[in-house]
């Protein structure tokens, strides 16, 4: 038996050499067709006939007994092929044709890394830090005056309990009103601008005019010299309101194709607005605690320096609330933008708390200072006149708002969410990015971030209407604390709930200076950026004649 090995090696090799003389080109196409009837139930035969050989004594005609078909099907096997293995466990596994080393192989295509959006440090920790430790301290003071609070009313003399008394009988209610009434509203100002976009913007625009100076004329009905202060300062709002609508009104159609266009996304996902509710909540506990706080302030020394600083703590807690807001749902639509994905809010909002917060407290100390003293250069860089030295002052503040503005916007919370970066450098890559695709005038024209905070005086405005309404009725002495008081919480409520719309917006600014070519971006920023191109082509600036020239001709 062991014989036979040979003799077949031997004539199967010079068949094979036979064959491929004969066959030439057609053995590659025969292979893939053995392989394939083998593959579909010819391994059974192949094997009887490895069995027969073992039958076989030594014989010299024993290529005639196998057949010439026997061995070119034996030999033509992938080399790989177990039935190659053959005679009482003997086995040549031959090394691979060229032909068959040489054939092409299909390589995955390399998918794009995600490692940067699942950043795991923490951002800004020095902010993170200095506003934990704020949030002990502001915690200790609170519990610590809503405890002397309790004390003038059970242990402190007649006088001072009856004041108590009635700070809590004309001060309490109307406060917790306001913050009730301000969270309706919040939520009734999101709905419809998720609804009816277009008609939202205008009608803010104007309705932030309207109700300011409507809180003013009525303050100043009351004839006294508190009311009349804040009237005042509502009025002259109204105005600058009044005048910056009639400013802003080209910009309005671009505003409403962009705020159409960023709230597509939303009803996606279903829990996008958990994260509102959460803070909300949360600042309604937090308010009513800190008007506690604020009424035991009245019972301790330096009580007014005492209720600035719980002012100036709740107004950058709530900023930081509304930041949250921002990053979670900054998060969850930019990963939908750049990838496709539906992340889960749950997960976003966590991430928020955690490893962005640090960001979102630098961001909420500056941005609003940096924004406001922004818009100040602006205002004072439109102004015209013959004075230059207050002319080349006001574009040299500019100048400078302009540098720090790099450093420093809201902007930069988009790829915080997205990326995992610190806020400056958020800011600054975001910047280049606007550079990059030429769009830094057209985000200097998004006035989405105007309206929201428009949307906050409305809510303000009503507070004050209501409150100073009923204030006047029962104890007129407390209208114009009352009065600001909520306007502060109506405001602070309402920005908590925009928090939404101006963070989509933002996320289809930064998303499309990434990738302008997604199919998930129409061509709205692309066309108004030929027009304002065009316009600058077109408009050619007038040479300016100095007013004492033209006088003495």
């Amino acid at each position: 038996m062991g014989a036979a090995e040979p003799v077949v090696e031997r004539e199967g090799e010079r068949r094979e050499e036979e064959e491929e003389e004969d066959e030439g080109g057609e053995e590659g196409n025969e292979r893939e067709k053995e392989e394939k009837d083998v593959e579909k139930g010819q391994v059974l035969g192949a094997k009887e006939k490895v069995i027969d050989i073992s039958n076989i004594g030594v014989n010299n005609d024993l290529p005639n007994q196998l057949g010439d078909s026997h061995v070119a099907m034996m030999q033509r096997l992938n080399p790989t092929n177990p039935l190659r293995i053959v005679i009482n466990g003997s086995s040549r596994m031959p090394t691979p044709s060229p032909s068959q080393t040489s054939l092409p192989r299909s390589t995955p295509t390399p998918q794009p890394s995600l490692t940067t959006l699942n950043s795991r440090r923490y951002t800004n920790r020095i902010s993170l830090f200095l506003f934990v430790l704020h949030m002990v301290v502001a915690v200790g003071l609170v519990s610590f005056l809503i405890f002397k609070g309790i004390q003038g009313l059970t242990e402190a003399s007649d006088s001072v309990k009856r004041k108590e008394r009635r700070i809590l009988k004309f001060y309490l209610p109307q406060v917790e009103t306001a913050s009730l009434l301000s969270i309706t509203l919040a939520f009734v100002w999101q709905k419809a601008f998720r609804k009816w976009p277009k008609f939202m913007v205008q009608f803010i625009l104007w309705s932030s005019f309207l109700l300011s100076l409507s809180a003013g004329i009525l303050l100043i009905c009351f004839q006294r010299a508190t009311t009349d202060g804040v009237g005042v300062c509502l009025i002259a709002f109204a105005i600058g309101n009044g005048l910056y609508a009639c400013w802003v009104t080209p910009r309005i159609g671009f505003c409403s194709k962009i705020l159409i266009k960023s709230l597509e996304p939303v009803p996606k996902f279903r829990d996008l607005n958990q994260p509102t509710y959460c803070m909300l909540g949360v600042g309604f506990l937090w308010m009513s605690l800190w008007i506690l706080a604020v009424i035991g302030a009245m019972n301790f020394y330096f009580t007014p320096l005492i209720i600035i600083a719980l002012v100036l703590s709740l107004a950058w807690t709530a900023e930081v609330m509304r930041n949250i807001v921002n990053l979670t749902v900054s998060r969850v639509i930019s990963l939908y933008y750049l990838r496709g994905m539906q992340s889960s809010s749950q997960f976003c909002f966590q991430r928020a708390l955690t490893r962005n917060l640090g960001s979102a407290c630098l961001g909420s100390l500056f941005v609003p200072a940096i924004e406001a003293l922004r818009i100040v250069a602006r205002g004072l860089n439109l102004l015209e006149g013959e004075d230059e030295f207050m002319f080349s002052c006001a574009h040299c503040c500019l100048g400078i708002m302009q540098s720090i503005f790099r450093y420093g916007n809201g902007w930069a919370f988009v790829q915080i969410a997205a990326y995992g970066k610190g806020f400056v450098q958020a800011s600054q890559d975001t910047w280049q990015l606007f550079e990059r695709r030429g769009m830094e005038s057209i985000v200097d024209l998004d006035i989405t971030s105007s309206i929201c905070f428009l949307t906050g005086v409305c809510s303000g405005s009503i507070c004050v209407i209501v409150v100073a309404a009923w204030t006047a009725k029962v104890h007129q002495t407390f209208t114009a604390t009352l009065s600001l008081l909520s306007f502060f919480i109506g405001y602070l409520m309402t920005r908590i709930a925009m928090a939404l719309p101006h963070a989509c917006v933002s996320c289809y600014y930064v998303c499309y200076a990434e990738n302008p070519d997604t199919r998930l971006f129409d061509h709205t920023i692309k066309e108004q950026q030929n027009k304002m191109n065009s316009d600058r082509e077109v408009v050619v600036p007038t040479p300016g004649v100095p007013r004492r020239f033209s006088t003495n001709s």
